[in-house]
């Protein structure tokens, strides 16, 4: 299949970048910061993303949504990329609504999905609980209690945990920490008995939470899948985001790549254009390259998920990994290269820095996804 995008992918690209680039430049983050905004994001600005079908672009068509695929995904997540868009697109509608898609029964299903696709409903995955993605050590504890279950732990850097509300949370509910077998995914509110939010915001001005579960009540009816079983259904759903967050930072390290260009051919040192000297010239060159094999690769895993996301783990696990190394290359270079105004908070490029970090560490970064790959190879 062709890494490029179909002319109807190609529209909707053009019709993300239109409602982003004018609704929500890297300065609309930066008033977000500086105002102290207690959402994090534009409810306004994301009624428009729903009003557009972009919120509902996952979910089926029977439930209200566009029932596109995660190439399209893809192409929004890498316009998000480019201005650094604070929204809960990631959260709820690509890493929930693919969970309540793939592992949802036909009543929560048609509970949480029209809602996700109408903007209703913010949810978010409950995954990790240290500062590193280790998605099977799970200590979160679920126990059996009546006909339902009693949840108690703590899960850090939840994606804009202290606006959901829905969380999607693994625990253990047999085996040891590290161990496939034992893991359920739950339906959690986040206002029922038991549930403490405190609101992270993170080192790029997006926002987290860490929650903590003491004692929560959950009925049977909110397990999503099967209980015990729920490693596969988790592993196709990271794999989903991961693909997601790869498509981000390549838009981001494109962005960020024009800026850099941009200021080349502005700044004049010695009475020369920077952007002449040969040894420039050379490392923008080779970054071009590296964003582009980065692209290539993101497309593949897309498609791949597409096609079938169980078999696209190796796929996305290059993407997510040649993304991160390409988005750190790329800021790197991009403040270097802006000199010692790179430094200054007056510069949008900080920001982009900022994210690039974050956004290498989300579902994994690249030593995680090597390490993973050579496993799987035998090595």
């Amino acid at each position: 299949m062709a890494l490029v995008l179909t002319e109807e992918q190609s529209m909707l690209r053009d019709s993300a970048r239109g409602l982003i680039s004018d609704k929500a430049p890297v300065s609309h983050l930066r008033s977000l910061r500086d105002n102290k905004d207690q959402t994090g994001f534009s409810r306004e600005l994301w009624h428009s993303f729903a009003e557009m079908g972009f919120a509902g672009l996952l979910v089926p068509e029977e439930f209200g949504g566009s029932g596109l695929g995660y190439v399209e995904a893809g192409v929004v997540m890498e316009e998000i990329g480019r201005t650094l868009m604070p929204s809960p697109f990631l959260a709820t509608s690509v890493v929930a609504a693919s969970a309540l898609s793939r592992g949802g029964n036909a009543a929560q299903k048609s509970e949480y999905l029209p809602k996700i696709s109408n903007g209703s409903l913010l949810a978010t995955l409950a995954i990790d609980e240290g500062a590193k993605h280790r998605p099977l050590q799970i200590n979160l504890q679920a126990v059996r209690a009546g006909n339902g279950f009693r949840l108690s732990g703590a899960k850090a850097l939840v994606i804009d945990g202290h606006v959901a509300d829905l969380f999607i949370v693994a625990a253990r509910t047999s085996g040891a920490a590290g161990e496939r077998d034992g893991l359920t995914l739950f339906l959690v509110n986040p206002k029922a008995k038991g549930v403490a939010i405190e609101r992270t915001i993170m080192v790029d001005s997006h926002n987290a939470a860490r929650i903590e579960l003491t004692n929560v009540e959950v009925n049977a009816d909110h397990v999503l899948g099967e209980v015990d079983q729920g490693a596969a259904l988790l592993d196709g759903v990271l794999d989903i985001g991961r693909g997601a967050v790869a498509a981000e930072m390549v838009g981001l390290s494109e962005e960020v790549f024009h800026r850099t260009v941009e200021y080349l051919k502005s700044r004049k040192q010695f009475g020369k254009l920077i952007g002449e000297f040969q040894a420039l010239q050379h490392r923008a060159a080779e970054l071009y390259v590296d964003i582009e094999i980065t692209r290539a690769a993101t497309m593949k895993a897309l498609q791949a998920l597409d096609a079938d996301v169980a078999k696209a783990t190796s796929a996305v696990a290059v993407a997510k990994a040649r993304a991160g190394t390409t988005a750190t290359r790329a800021v790197q270079e991009g403040v270097q290269m802006h000199g010692g105004m790179g430094m200054t908070d007056q510069f949008d490029i900080g920001f982009f820095m900022k994210r690039a970090r974050v956004c290498e560490e989300l579902f994994g970064d690249a030593n995680y996804h090597t390490e993973q790959l050579a496993q799987a190879r035998g090595y």
